[in-house]
């Protein structure tokens, strides 16, 4: 194992068992026992995707399990799956968030998680202010579509959503790729939002910056949000890919058939800045 590896596994140990000792605690998740805790998560149920996505959001264990510490969100192939007469779907999956049951308005939000690699496979951990899109905001902690060299972080406001000019792709150093550990950071302050991975920070927008594109909106009540979507636009806009489904390879659908394209959450935590 290398040096810097060793020191990185210190660090996330460390940072995991004292969070609930801190007092600039806020929040933390730690996924423990064997179901998702209700009393903080609402799991989305939605047969319509948005942004030309190819799976159903359903309340189910199959694609959303608690277990050894872990929230696992591993997508299923279910060819023709129908809810409610909505259009049919062939993929299911899972999201949660925090609205109503926990908000909060600055901070700095963490999560450890790891997801499969796979074009079209668009994981996403992120915060949307609370009241209308895009006029609340969005915030994009991580996102990532398949390609396991880099993590993208992402700004949404009235003016300045969908291909917002603030937004940083940010390749991972070599030897190292999406699929594995890393801690995904947002600092949340009255005058900037700054991003890291692993403690390196990725991006940094100001009020000043933000207000060039339209309104500074993030000083709000925000939730969190955890799902993985898969195939659609921004995939198919990377990769410019054809089919099977939009933004969906065949090698990714052969993934999914096979439950090799899961995202792993180890812990969540938001602290005082």
């Amino acid at each position: 194992m290398r040096v810097a590896s060793i020191f990185l596994l210190i660090f996330c140990l460390s940072l995991t068992a004292s969070a609930q000792q801190k007092t600039d605690t806020l929040f933390f998740e730690s996924f423990s026992g064997t179901t998702l805790n209700r009393a903080v998560w609402n799991v989305e149920v939605n047969p319509h995707a948005d942004n030309n996505e190819q799976e159903a959001y359903i309340d189910s264990t199959g694609v959303l399990s608690v277990k050894n510490g872990f929230l696992t969100i591993v997508p299923l192939y279910r060819p023709g799956y129908n809810m409610n007469m909505q259009k049919p779907n062939d993929f299911i999956s899972g999201r949660i968030n925090t609205r109503n049951k926990y908000e909060f308005v600055y901070g700095t939000v963490s999560a450890r998680m790891k997801v499969a690699a796979g074009d079209g496979l668009w994981p996403a951990f992120w915060i949307l202010g609370k009241g209308r899109w895009p006029d609340a905001g969005e915030i994009d902690v991580m996102e990532t579509v398949g390609d396991s060299t880099w993590a993208s972080n992402a700004i949404h406001g009235p003016t300045y959503h969908g291909n917002t000019p603030l937004i940083s792709r940010n390749v991972f150093p070599k030897g190292t790729d999406v699929t594995q550990w890393h801690i995904y950071t947002v600092a949340i302050k009255p005058t900037s939002i700054s991003f890291s991975i692993d403690g390196k920070v990725t991006y940094t927008a100001t009020k000043e910056m933000v207000e060039k594109y339209g309104n500074w909106v993030f000083d709000n009540n925000k939730y969190l949000i955890l799902n993985l979507a898969i195939g659609g636009g921004y995939p198919q806009g990377v990769f410019k890919m054809k089919g099977p489904y939009p933004g969906l390879t065949q090698a990714t659908v052969d993934k999914i058939k096979a439950g090799q394209a899961s995202t792993i959450v180890d812990w969540v935590l938001i602290t005082k800045n």
